[in-house]
């Protein structure tokens, strides 16, 4: 690493943790006013620009009652979705124990899932929707990893199982992530550290 990559690692570190000095206590505050709090969205945008993400809109994205399904590039697609659109994600149930990310992860509402026990999914999901009623959307990345942005993996069936029916009132809507010609870049695949990963 160049001295100058890492002044500018040094520096988005510390504009991560100054977001999260002052967001964090803000949606607290939020949710102890029992009011609705957009502050994880507004943390996952910025973090995300920090990181250098410059989001793009294309169409209307549906802000409550829908589930998202996406390809799935990288971590960075968690911060230019989230911060996009406010959704939470289903994630595998070991990410709620990783040192800062499950906490703030947590924050956002993330629904964990083990993957030996599909069946539970859709009953984790609608005690997260009775517990939510605003901005509510939930993100599932079906092909269930990471690919390099060139092609789109077959969809794992018991990803999907949840939406077999939809609950009521549900809609399902489908999301693109194009990184353009730095896909292959972004994409996080092999044997790559989630940290080195970051850095790079």
């Amino acid at each position: 690493m160049t001295a100058i990559e890492r002044v500018r690692v040094g520096w988005r570190v510390f504009l991560l943790l100054l977001l999260i000095l002052t967001h964090v206590p803000m949606h607290y505050l939020w949710k102890l006013l029992h009011l609705p709090s957009a502050w994880p969205r507004w943390f996952l945008g910025r973090v995300g620009w920090i990181a250098g993400a410059r989001v793009k809109k294309i169409g209307v994205p549906l802000r409550k009652n829908v589930f998202y399904v996406s390809n799935h590039l990288s971590w960075i697609d968690i911060l230019a979705l989230g911060g996009a659109s406010g959704t939470a994600f289903i994630a595998k149930a070991e990410l709620a124990t990783a040192p800062l990310v499950g906490w703030l992860a947590g924050l956002n509402r993330t629904v964990y899932v083990k993957r030996e026990n599909r069946l539970g999914v859709a009953e984790q999901i609608n005690e997260l929707r009775d517990a939510l009623d605003e901005n509510w959307a939930v993100t599932i990345f079906p092909e269930g990893t990471t690919t390099d942005g060139q092609s789109l993996l077959p969809f794992k069936t018991p990803m999907l199982r949840v939406l077999e029916p939809p609950p009521p009132g549900v809609m399902v809507q489908p999301v693109l992530l194009d990184y353009g010609a730095v896909a292959e870049e972004i994409g996080w695949v092999g044997e790559e550290s989630g940290v080195v990963n970051a850095v790079r």
